[in-house]
């Protein structure tokens, strides 16, 4: 028989072969100039601070969490904790280190990360563009969002739960000061994250620092926890002790919670930065601390309640519940961040209604702040944690959302290597079925947990669903309703040529959602004023599955005579849509755009239910709902407000 670690070897050099977006080889960071290494550091330094600032707050509550499954069966033998220390140690290296870092980095669109960025890849490399594979691109969306609101909680409330080990007669006061710090959290989204991601890394660095210094204090103190390198301490463990193994694997997945922030942070940082970020500091800080805890437990087999606390000196407790609160803080921001990146992409993918979007930063434009979705995330988060009131409560919650989001990774990480990277099916099934295996555990431990408060994720992620289903079935229903009543735009324009109307100076540019046919601002504005402008441009936006289009490809202009033109832009579903900026490009191809003798024509759709509908009149108000509260046009094309006329139709569906 083949020797497995030769058939894993193979299937990393042909990965290394196949993967056609693997870039070039880079030089080493020794032989970059000066800026590029300042460049390359601050990456580095920027991507310690958001990409792993959630998986560096889980020792704080994973091996405890595990010690707690395993205390309900187990006597909590030196054995014992080898193997709960050997299984943290293995999921965090077949998890974060073989899977994301190794494979799952490399599936970049166009630089881009994420679900829904992962979701595209896999779709446009299929034929026929699949359904199935836009749904379980939705589905790893909502469960993305099921995170973001335990993160924040969970997080937050383990670190000030330190208090209680400092003293316990604050233990009341945990619950009120964890709501405290996660309303100003929530509150100063508003301002940005610019002023303050500067800091970010550094207090994430001291964090991982002091993480592996003080588990390296108490390795010294017993040596031998360092057996637990070994799989077999593990394996040994959930096959002596099957009976708890599912409710144990639930709590040792807290330790890789947060590896999906990897890919969805991957376009702001690079692989590079993220990779070496990884094993130059974080995985290695990771080990020590937890290393350092397995050996104070040995030490102290029948008094642990709170490792990671328990073990600091009592002169550095104090100090390490500040710097928790404060990693903790960072790590939520990182989550929110990203819910807002993910609710923008979904809306730029129209999986979701337009919410209003507000830019605080002149410079970057991903950083962004969405007041409806900040309030939603903050009123679910301040619910979790009165509702739970503790960490250990919360973690039973902690954990369906990221391991489905894992699975739903892993199919769509298969598609990209059979389908982009060109590898042999064989090679492909023997990376992913391994992964999937994994994360299908991992996937039943948590669902064990599902009575416990897994039903939290599950439904969040299950209405973030609907609510993206109700808007694609009901776009699509607004949409045939519409093309329904439709003017082709050949024949308009040939019976306006035969009768030209009068005409007034300026332009006017009407904007449609359907490129064929006539817009119909443009048909109600003939009907009611009877006149046209001098230059008349029908306008299309469309949305690109690549994240950034170049300028050089985002406007396509054409003359239909000296009355009509068409102009479509197309915007990348990582960009913000902004109309007047976009047209300013329309002077290279011979348009002199001018703002200010330019009318903006759009139509406002008043939507009436229907018994008769393609949706059940109850999911028909739905959608109704969802689109009275989308932004307008005019705010989220950036159009001048003053430039713009709005004329009403009632549609039916």
């Amino acid at each position: 028989m083949r020797d497995p670690w030769c058939a894993a070897l193979d299937c990393f050099v042909e990965y290394n072969r196949r993967s056609n977006l693997t870039p070039a080889p880079e030089p080493d960071i020794g032989d970059k100039a000066p800026a590029e290494n300042k460049n390359f550091r601050i990456l580095v330094l920027g991507a310690i601070g958001v990409v792993y600032g959630d998986i560096g707050t889980s020792p704080i509550y994973a091996f405890r969490e595990a010690l707690h499954a395993s205390k309900q069966s187990v006597g909590g033998t030196v054995t014992e904790i080898l193997g709960l220390l050997s299984l943290i140690v293995w999921a965090l290296t077949l998890v974060v280190t073989v899977k994301y870092v190794g494979f799952v980095l490399k599936a970049d669109n166009h630089g881009e990360g994420g679900t829904l960025s992962l979701m595209t890849l896999a779709r446009n490399s299929l034929k026929g563009r699949p359904v199935w594979v836009l749904v379980l691109g939705i589905i790893g969306a909502s469960l993305f969002i099921g995170d973001a609101i335990i993160t924040p909680a969970i997080s937050v409330l383990s670190a000030v739960e330190g208090l209680e080990v400092l003293a316990p007669q604050l233990a009341n006061w945990v619950v009120p000061i964890t709501l405290c710090i996660i309303v100003a959290l929530f509150f100063v989204q508003r301002f940005g994250t610019g002023r303050v991601a500067s800091v970010f890394g550094p207090i994430t660095a001291l964090w991982f620092l002091a993480l592996g210094v003080s588990g390296l204090v108490h390795i010294f103190e017993a040596p031998g926890v360092l057996v637990a390198l070994n799989p077999y301490y593990g394996i040994r463990f959930l096959i002596d002790h099957a009976y708890i193994s599912i409710a144990v694997l639930g709590a040792v997945f807290l330790a890789v919670t947060g590896a999906e922030a990897l890919y969805v942070d991957l376009g702001h940082f690079g692989r590079r930065p993220i990779v070496f970020a990884w094993f130059a500091l974080v995985f290695p800080c990771l080990l020590l601390n937890y290393f350092g805890q397995g050996a104070f437990v040995l030490t102290h087999l029948e008094s642990v309640e709170h490792p990671f606390f328990e073990m600091q000196p009592e002169w550095a407790l104090l100090p390490m519940v500040v710097l928790a609160t404060m990693a903790t803080v960072i790590a939520s921001q990182a989550v929110i961040s990203g819910a807002f990146s993910l609710m923008s992409q979904a809306m730029h993918l129209n999986l979701l209604p337009r919410f209003t979007v507000l830019h605080t930063s002149e410079t970057q434009a991903g950083q962004i702040f969405m007041p409806q979705v900040n309030f939603l995330l903050l009123i679910s988060v301040v619910l979790l944690v009165v509702g739970f009131k503790s960490s250990s409560a919360l973690s039973a919650a902690y954990g369906i959302a990221v391991t489905g989001e894992m699975l739903v990774t892993a199919i769509l990480l298969l598609v990209v290597m059979r389908q982009i990277w060109r590898w042999r099916l064989v090679a492909a099934l023997a990376v992913v079925i391994p992964l999937l295996i994994i994360d299908a555990g991992f996937f039943v431990a948590n669902v064990a947990k599902f009575a416990q408060g897994g039903w939290v994720p599950a439904v969040v992620a299950i209405f973030i669903a609907f609510l993206m289903q109700t808007w694609i079935s009901g776009r699509k229903l607004l949409s045939d309703r519409t093309k329904a009543d439709d003017v082709p735009l050949d024949f308009l324009l040939g019976n306006l040529t035969k009768k030209k109307p009068n005409t007034v100076p300026g332009t006017a540019i009407f904007l449609t959602s359907e490129v064929e046919g006539a817009p119909t601002a443009l048909l109600h504005s003939l009907k009611h004023y009877k006149v046209l402008h001098e230059h008349n441009v029908i306008l299309s936006v469309v949305t690109s599955s690549s994240p950034i289009v170049p300028d050089d490809e985002k406007i396509h202009f054409e003359s239909f005579n000296p009355l009509f033109s068409r102009a479509v832009i197309t915007f990348g579903y990582m960009e913000t849509p902004n109309i007047p900026k976009a047209l300013a490009l329309a002077r290279k191809l011979g348009w002199k755009f001018d703002i200010m003798s330019t009318s903006f024509f759009l139509s406002r759709r008043t939507i009436r239910p229907s018994v008769k509908g393609g949706m059940p009149l109850w999911q028909d108000r739905v959608f109704i709902g969802l689109a009275r509260n989308a932004s307008n046009a005019t705010e989220y094309f950036q159009l001048p407000t003053g430039r713009v006329v709005e004329l009403g139709i009632q549609v039916t569906i």
